[in-house]
């Protein structure tokens, strides 16, 4: 097996004690279905192609340069040695700044995550880092240069190792205030609450990756593969909203209750068959396979 390649390797400093590090990518897309865009008419791939917007000429590669709009068309052009130059000096350094309590970072400002491993000598320092934070039940906040940008890293243990977290910035992280401003202030009691309890406690469980699917990719991969054979396949109706004057009967046959409205017990609770297990990511990569010759089109 070919070992993973480092994104990005440096040193990690609490206090005077300081250990080399190696950073590698946590989470890829790289096995997702692509798609390419084509001409509808002809069949054929669309290429992409930078033009001026003015004189609609096409712009080569090398005469492309960014550019920041301080007036209505009017551009300051910044040169890629500028931009790295105005970037913040990086000693290759995750310097911890705090200890925080694990769960004090609302999960919104998570962003990318990252595994974070011993890098050749040093190991015994990492160990004590990860074992100390197991212990007072903590995760560490850090600063450093990465990938060109300044970035803050909650830093967590995670099985032999750590997990670093790059965070989205505050300005980054928009107010919940304007998403939920139109949620009606409404206070639900009595039998509605206490059936939602009782359904919600029926599907108490535990999160295993392993068994949640890619239903999107899989089912990309059926259409293809149909597509391929002549075949169509079903439409799917989408379910019923669920009114308020139906609230209530909906709750009581999700608990499986008799209209009379009696409560949940385990006489006249209908549990319904045992949750079966959503298919292994293998079964949509055998679909992928169906397909893996004509994934590309053009």
């Amino acid at each position: 097996m070919v070992a993973p390649r480092a994104n990005w390797k440096g040193f990690i400093t609490f206090g005077e004690v300081a250990c080399p590090v190696a950073l590698y990518t946590a989470a890829s897309s790289s096995e997702r279905i692509a798609f390419n865009t084509l001409n509808r008419k002809t069949g054929n791939r669309v290429k992409r192609e930078f033009v001026d917007s003015e004189t609609g000429d096409p712009v080569e590669r090398d005469d492309q340069v960014k550019g920041y709009e301080i007036e209505n068309g009017q551009y300051i052009i910044l040169e890629p040695d500028e931009v790295a130059a105005a970037v913040p000096d990086s000693d290759k350094t995750l310097k911890i700044d705090a200890f925080i309590p694990c769960n004090e970072i609302d999960g919104v400002y998570f962003d990318k995550p990252y595994y974070l491993a011993p890098d050749k000598m040093g190991t015994d320092a990492f160990v004590l880092l990860r074992d100390g934070m197991k212990k007072a039940k903590v995760a560490a906040i850090a600063r450093t240069v990465l990938f060109r940008r300044m970035r803050t890293v909650l830093i967590r243990p995670h099985g032999r190792g750590l997990i670093a977290t790059t965070l989205n910035f505050d300005y980054e992280v928009r107010s919940s205030q304007e998403a939920f401003e139109e949620v009606p202030n409404l206070k639900i009691e009595g039998e509605m609450l206490e059936l939602a309890e009782h359904i919600i406690g029926t599907k108490k469980g535990s999160f295993d990756a392993s068994t949640f699917d890619d239903r999107y990719e899989a089912a990309v991969a059926e259409l293809v593969k149909a597509k391929i054979e002549g075949r169509s396949l079903p439409k799917k109706k989408a379910p019923a909203v669920s009114k308020q004057s139906d609230l209530l009967q909906a709750l009581r046959e999700s608990a499986g209750i008799a209209k009379t409205g009696s409560k949940p017990t385990a006489a006249n609770v209908n549990k319904g068959a045992p949750r079966q297990k959503a298919a292994k990511p293998a079964a949509a990569a055998k679909a992928k396979q169906a397909v893996a010759p004509t994934r590309r089109a053009g």
